[in-house]
C-alpha cells in the first residue's frame, strides 16, 4: 500500500482554511484531512494507489500544486 502526504502553505493562497473545511469532501478511511490554523498550513494523508478525487478540488481552491508531496510505501508486518 502507497501513502502520500501533500501539505499547502496557505499565507498567500486563493483560499482560507476555513474555505477549505466548509467544502471539503469525506476520504475513506483511513485517509484524513490536515489542517494548522495558526501555521496557516492545510494538507492530506492519502492511503492507496489513487490520490482522492477530492485532491483535485483542493488544489483548484488553493490555486496550485502542494509545496510538500512525498509518498511512502506502508511497511506490512
Amino acid at each position: 500500500m502507497i501513502v502520500r502526504i501533500l501539505i499547502w502553505s496557505l499565507y498567500d493562497s486563493k483560499t482560507t482554511i476555513e474555505e477549505l473545511r466548509d467544502s471539503l469532501a469525506e476520504l475513506e478511511p483511513p485517509s484524513v484531512w490536515l489542517w494548522n490554523e495558526a501555521g496557516e498550513r492545510f494538507g492530506v494523508v492519502a492511503f492507496g494507489e489513487e490520490l482522492p478525487e477530492a485532491v483535485a478540488h483542493v488544489r483548484q481552491l488553493i490555486g496550485r500544486e502542494p509545496d510538500v508531496a512525498d509518498e511512502f510505501d506502508v511497511l506490512d508486518r
